[in-house]
């Protein structure tokens, strides 16, 4: 009986313990909150992240947008006294931040940690306006201390930053272009500019032959560009770089050339069986109707006598003039063999 009486009590001992360490480390705890909440702020750290080394904004940008107000500059304030969600979704107000993330350290410092939004497109409006798209369609202002290296298109019908439907679409389809682009060592080295035409279809002039590229509607990127680089290796390069005024990659699983001369299409010796395969199919030239001008019959001014002679009848009708049929510039039509292509950072110029 007194065994399980001393058994208790021991127990009853190691709950008083352990429920007074814990009272104790609450108080150390607590204490410690009040003495950091009580203690001020001593600076700011700020750390900008990027995919790259330049960045459209500076440290001293980022702390100008939260010490230029006095009622919220951390600097100096108790930290007890800062509200940190505020000054969050000021830093995020610039144009340029994605993300931010703020909070303490040991040494009282408020630390600013900042995500760079990355465009991927430069857009140019028919006013000439200039602006930047990222991947979430966000519209970033062009920084005066920095231009991105990104795929540029010229030509786009709106300089409101309220989007219709079509423009939407539109945006849509020039941030798949540009990101496809921008992750394409080859396409980014090859495509000088991108233009939007008034149906808004994409065309472009390439860095490399003096043709320009006809697009279509920015859908089916990827496979355009795999068609396209398919041409050049298999096609191109057997009959050259400077025969054709345009190259279209707009229909599907086929490329169609308009030569600059006049000639019939120079059709390359490709016996690969896995190659291009190269067949005549020109267009119908567009017959165009011709219609003989109707002449003027002049009434003579004084009528003729009755018993006058009749004049004598023409001995022949002048024969009529056939249509003429206009001459339309040669096409030929590619036709590649389904056939993957290797479109990474590691494909050279051809």
């Amino acid at each position: 009986m007194q065994d399980k009486t001393k058994i208790v009590l021991r127990r009853i001992g190691t709950s008083i313990l352990w429920m007074a360490v814990l009272a104790g480390f609450a108080v150390l705890l607590v204490a410690a909150v009040q003495d950091k909440d009580a203690s001020r702020c001593s600076g700011i750290v700020v750390k900008i992240t990027g995919s790259d080394d330049n960045y459209f904004i500076e440290e001293k940008d980022i702390k100008s947008l939260v010490a230029k107000d006095r009622s919220v500059n951390p600097v100096g304030m108790p930290i007890g006294e800062i509200n940190i969600s505020n000054l969050e979704k000021i830093v995020e107000r610039d144009p340029w931040v994605k993300h931010a993330e703020i909070f303490f350290d040991n040494q009282q410092k408020l630390n600013i940690k900042v995500v760079q939004r990355e465009p991927v497109a430069r857009v140019f409006t028919f006013s000439g306006n200039s602006f930047y798209l990222d991947e979430t369609a966000d519209r970033i202002p062009v920084s005066p201390r920095y231009a991105a290296r990104v795929p540029v298109f010229t030509g786009f019908p709106t300089d409101g930053g309220k989007l219709q439907k079509s423009d939407s679409l539109l945006s849509a389809q020039i941030i798949d272009m540009g990101r496809y682009i921008l992750t394409n060592d080859f396409w980014m080295a090859q495509v000088e500019q991108i233009m939007i035409t008034g149906d808004r279809k994409m065309e472009f002039i390439p860095k490399l032959g003096d043709h320009i590229i006809t697009f279509g509607e920015g859908t089916d990127v990827e496979k355009k560009f795999t068609k396209l680089l398919a041409f050049y290796k298999e096609g191109l390069n057997k009959v050259g770089w400077n025969n054709y005024t345009r190259i279209n990659v707009a229909y599907e699983n086929e490329v169609v050339c308009t030569r600059k001369d006049g000639k019939a299409p120079i059709q390359p010796d490709i016996r690969q069986p896995d190659s291009l395969k190269l067949t005549d199919a020109d267009e119908p030239p567009v017959m165009d109707a011709v219609v003989p001008e109707k002449k003027e019959v002049k009434e003579p001014e004084h009528p003729p006598a009755k018993h006058a002679a009749k004049p004598a009848p023409a001995k022949a009708k002048a024969a009529k003039k056939e249509p003429v049929q206009p001459q339309r510039q040669p096409k030929a039509v590619y036709k590649p063999e389904k056939k993957s292509v290797n479109t990474t950072k590691n494909n050279k110029t051809p």
